[in-house]
Formats: C-alpha cells, sequence, structure tokens
C-alpha cells in the first residue's frame, strides 16, 4: 500500500493500528508513504520525498499512539534508566554521533511488546515516546529535518515496529542488526587486541601525564596482564587546568615527552600497544592554530575555551587526517582514542547558511562528520590494517561502528552500578565490536574484596582500569591480577558468548553469558535466586553478602561465596 500525495498528510494500517506522516512547508515536496512487512515478520514504514528541484527538506514528523499495555519501561541505549516518561517529557536526539535509534518497551520479566528502530543513523532525527495521561497511551514519534539541513531534492528512509512479544535482549539485538543491513552499515573489523585489558591515564594522572611515571606504571600493569594503554589529555600541553585551550596544534610537550618515538617503543617492548587522546574537533583559543582556522568553525565552547571545527570545509577535514596519520607514522602507535565527537553539532543557526556554503565540499553537517571519520579510518587503515580507534558514549550508534571497533562506556568514575547498566547496553547494542568499561578507579582505603566489585561490575565488557598501580596496597594489586587471569581464562564467554542480561528496569541485577562449555553469572543484588544451568557455571558475587541462593535442576540451594569472589558450581 503505497500513496504518493501533495497533501501534508499521509496515513497507512499497521497491525498496532494506524501510522501517520506529515510535512510542515511542502513547497513542491512530495510524500509517499508505505507499510511492508519485512521477511522477520517485523512492519516497515517507508518513507520517501522528492522534489523538481534541490530545497531545503520539509519538517516531517512520523506519529502513532498505542495503548500502554506491557509496555512498562523505555530502553534505549544511552538513557540512564529505563522509566516511562510522560508524552510531554520523553524527548532524545540521535544522529551520527550521538545516541541510536532503537526503542524497545518492555515488561518487569524481560519481554519487550513493542519497539521502533530508525534506518537513518547518519542525520539528526528529534523522538519522543511518552506515556499521554489521559487514556494511559503511548505516544511514538519521530521527527526528520527539524535541525539545520542543507538542500536535497530525494530523501527516503525507513523505520520498523515490532510489536510482538519476545526476550527484550533479542529485540535490542534485532533492531540494531536491521538498520546495520537496511543503511549499509558495514562494522570496522574488530582485532584480537581490542579485547585485551587495558591500562588508562586520565581518572589517575589527568593532564600531569610524565614519560617516566607512565613507564614506571605500565611495568606494574604488564606483569598483572595489562596489554593495552591509552595516553590520554596532557601530552600535547604544559598546563593542568582542565579545558581545551590548548587542543589544536597536537605538538607533543617536551618537558613531558622528551622523546615520544623511544618512550612509545619502550612501553611496545614490555607487550603493551600504546593508544593517543586526541579531542578531534576542538581547536583551543590558546592554541597557533585558532587563527588559522577562523571562519572554518561551527561554533564556540566558551566554558571549554575552545571552538568547533567545520568538517564540511575539506582543509579541515584533510588537517585532521594528517594529524593522525603523522602520529602514526612518526611514533609507531597502535591506536586513537578519538574524543568528542558528538560535539560537531550545532548550538544555534548554521554559519553556512549566510555564507551561501562558500568553501565548503559537503552542506549537511552529519553527512560531513560520516565523510571525515570515514578518511580517517582508510587513511590509518591503510598504514596499519589492524588499527586500534575508540569511541565512547554518546556516540556509540550503527553508524560510528564504520570508524572504530572499541566502544566505551561515558565518564561514570566510582559509579559501579552505571558501568555495570552502561555496558550491558553497549554489549546488547554493538554487535561484534569490542565493548569497554569505563576506566575503574577505587579509594585503596576500601579493602580488596570490596574494590573488587567495581571490576565485577565491569567483567561482561573489557575492563580499563585507571588506579595509580604503584600506589597501591600489595593485596589491591593481587586482586587486580586475580581479576585479570580470571577475564582471560573465560574471556571467549565473557565477551563473545550468548549474553543476557535480565531486567533493565532494575539495571541488570544478574547478567549472564553461555559459551560452548560454560556459562558465566555475575550476581549483583542481595536476595535473589540465580538459576543455574546444568552446565559448568562461574558466579561471580557482587551481592554484598557472603552468600546466595541458586536453583539447579529444580532444587534450591544456599552457596558459600564471599562478595567480590567467584565460585565455580
Amino acid at each position: 500500500m503505497t500513496a504518493m500525495v501533495l497533501a501534508a498528510a499521509a496515513t497507512a494500517a499497521f497491525s498496532f493500528g494506524e501510522v501517520k506522516v506529515d510535512c510542515e512547508e511542502r513547497d513542491g515536496w512530495k510524500l509517499a508513504f508505505s507499510r511492508e512487512v519485512a521477511p522477520d515478520g517485523a512492519e516497515i514504514a517507508k518513507i520517501s520525498l522528492d522534489c523538481a528541484e534541490s530545497k531545503l527538506p520539509p519538517k516531517t514528523r512520523l506519529s502513532l499512539v498505542v495503548p500502554q499495555v506491557g509496555m512498562d519501561y523505555c530502553w534505549n541505549v544511552n538513557t540512564g534508566d529505563c522509566g516511562m516518561r510522560p508524552n510531554w517529557g520523553a524527548r532524545s536526539q540521535t544522529e551520527v554521533a550521538q545516541g541510536m535509534p532503537v526503542f524497545v518497551y518492555f515488561d518487569g520479566n524481560d519481554t519487550s511488546h513493542f519497539s521502533v528502530a530508525a534506518e537513518e543513523c547518519v542525520r539528526h532525527l528529534n523522538h519522543v515516546g511518552g506515556v499521554r495521561e489521559e487514556g494511559s497511551l503511548l505516544e511514538i514519534g519521530i521527527a526528520w529535518f527539524e535541525t539545520p539541513e542543507a538542500p536535497i531534492s530525494h530523501y527516503e528512509t525507513r523505520v520498523r515496529f515490532d510489536a510482538r512479544a519476545k526476550g527484550f535482549a533479542d529485540a535490542v539485538r534485532e533492531a540494531v542488526a536491521w538498520i546495520e543491513k537496511t543503511a549499509g552499515v558495514v562494522p570496522c573489523p574488530v582485532p584480537k587486541s581490542a579485547c585485551d585489558p587495558l591500562y588508562s591515564s586520565w581518572y589517575n594522572f589527568h593532564q600531569d601525564v610524565f614519560a617516566a611515571d607512565i613507564e614506571a606504571e605500565l611495568a606494574i600493569a604488564a606483569k598483572l596482564g595489562m596489554k593495552t594503554f591509552i595516553v590520554d589529555d596532557g601530552w600535547q600541553t604544559d598546563d593542568t587546568n582542565r579545558g581545551y585551550a590548548y587542543c589544536g596544534d597536537w605538538q607533543v610537550s617536551k618537558r613531558r615527552f622528551p622523546d615520544m618515538a623511544a618512550h612509545v617503543k619502550r612501553v611496545q617492548d614490555m607487550g603493551i600497544k600504546y593508544m593517543m587522546w586526541y579531542s578531534v574537533p576542538f581547536v583551543g583559543h590558546k592554541s597557533a592554530n585558532f587563527a588559522r582556522f577562523k571562519g572554518k568553525y561551527i561554533g564556540e565552547r566558551s566554558s571549554l575555551s575552545t571552538a568547533v571545527l567545520d568538517p564540511r570545509f575539506p582543509e579541515v577535514r584533510k588537517f585532521l587526517v594528517d594529524t593522525y596519520v603523522k602520529a602514526l607514522k612518526d611514533w609507531n602507535i597502535d591506536g586513537f582514542k578519538l574524543d568528542f565527537i558528538d560535539a560537531f553539532r550545532f548550538s544555534g543557526k548554521d554559519p553556512a547558511v549566510k555564507e551561501k556554503y562558500a568553501g565548503r565540499d559537503i552542506k549537511s553537517l552529519p553527512l560531513a562528520v560520516d565523510t571525515l571519520m570515514t578518511e580517517v579510518k582508510e587513511a590509518l587503515t591503510a598504514i596499519k590494517p589492524d588499527i586500534l580507534v575508540e569511541f565512547r558514549q554518546s556516540y556509540v550508534g550503527p553508524a560510528i561502528r564504520k570508524y572504530g571497533n572499541m566502544l566505551r562506556v561515558g565518564d561514570c568514575p566510582g559509579n559501579m552500578r552505571r558501568n555495570r547498566f552502561a555496558t550491558a547496553n553497549l554489549r546488547l547494542a554493538s554487535g561484534g565490536a569490542a565493548v569497554h568499561s569505563d576506566m575503574l578507579e577505587w579509594n585503596f582505603a576500601e579493602s580488596p574484596e570490596h574494590a573488587a566489585l567495581y571490576v565485577i561490575n565491569a567483567m561482561f565488557g573489557v575492563v580499563q582500569y585507571s588506579v595509580m598501580l604503584r600506589n597501591a596496597p600489595k593485596e589491591h594489586l593481587a586482586m587486580v591480577e586475580k581479576w585479570i587471569k580470571f577475564s582471560q581464562d573465560h574471556r571467549d564467554t565473557l565477551l563473545n558468548g550468548k549474553f543476557t542480561p535480565h531486567h533493565p528496569e532494575l539495571q541488570y541485577p544478574v547478567i549472564e553469558a553461555e559459551g560452548d562449555n560454560e556459562v558465566v553469572i555475575g550476581l549483583y543484588d542481595d536476595g535473589r535466586i540465580v538459576d543455574v544451568p546444568e552446565k559448568k557455571t562461574f558466579v561471580m558475587n557482587a551481592s554484598g553478602k557472603d552468600s546466595f541462593v541458586i536453583r539447579r535442576g529444580g532444587k534450591i540451594s544456599e552457596v558459600s561465596c564471599k562478595s567480590g569472589d567467584w565460585v565455580e558450581l
């Protein structure tokens, strides 16, 4: 069923009700809207817009209303919780470097009853998905072209709806896989080293990094089993006032790193791969390059003392690509932490409109970001095919996987619950990418058993550590070594097994991964009965209690296991 209309709106009947698409200020645009059924049984809304000449696309909105039945919670990869919100407060945005257009509505038994996924994972979308108070109805909407956009003459997109009851985790994975397939996303290959235990300089050093201190730390890290290192902000400046005023020149601080290439080689000789941090869009107010790129910014971040580059200029993209290529060649590093991709966005009007897009070879900002990151990936992999590239929340959507192979939880220092919840969300949403926890830190006044809870909460991703190892009590170092060994002994199960996190509305109090010969379960809440299969099972106990109750083969029994430890069943 297809409707091609000049009118401002079109509707189509779906199994769950009517879906409407409407356009504002259509100005010669023709709207086509149809319903299709996918091979797996999901229903697809297909929308296309056509105009005889290139023009600004009309604001276009899809909307539907369904009864709130079995839809007690809402999952999205970047939400802090899964609570339902009212229609006037349930708003979010997605684009190439922000979030993911997948929303799953589920009940308290891990069952999805409705899911929505948008094919568009590059351009900006606005979303709403909240409860209408009158009648307990769920209002869902997606809007295109409500932010500055370049002129076009044709646009086509799809939205997937699945109203079939199914496991919550399966609903998420199927929706993400559909986006990747229909949008033509080809994920970046993931080398084995992307899944190795990692040490980061950020939480322990912040900007106060020096080659000798790092090498001393990594000598300890290597003995504990860590195999990758990220030097974060600070290597390029002598300033330690935070902010990004000195970003943009990307010259090594000779005071901190007298010979970067030799330093990198010494770290690699320890058996540790070396990655470097860059804040991609930022050119700081106190950098030499700030004047060079005047007129080529999309805006300012005054609170951070930096401007944001406009990647629609080819010379901007070339500068960024050349910067990373030079670092790779000069220092023989193994990867990059490319930060703040989500800062490529407008805070007001698009300056290009007033300038009639002068000097810009791409008019759409999200498409320019996509082009930039594609050029970066192609340039780096041409030199080193197994290059490591890390991104972090919120830019973790399907499109971002084309350029990077490590996706990390957003900063949540000291928040083990958030780290667990976000790691599990990324595991569901990221296919075969290497999902990393946020960097771990804890106070050394804690007992090693309590410090282990931070580790266990991150164990279903690649664990990143960022504690000052040279100051750690020997009992804490022994704890880290023990859990790194456990993570590597069960690596295939933990990272590649069938992944099933339970009760997202409670931030996953129980998580399990099943491999060919074993199951690993993480227990994060007291007072639960843990269902254990007949297969060999390891339970990591982060419940805070020194025993827990299991159900196996219909029999319920209590198991002794200290909190912060694991037991084989």
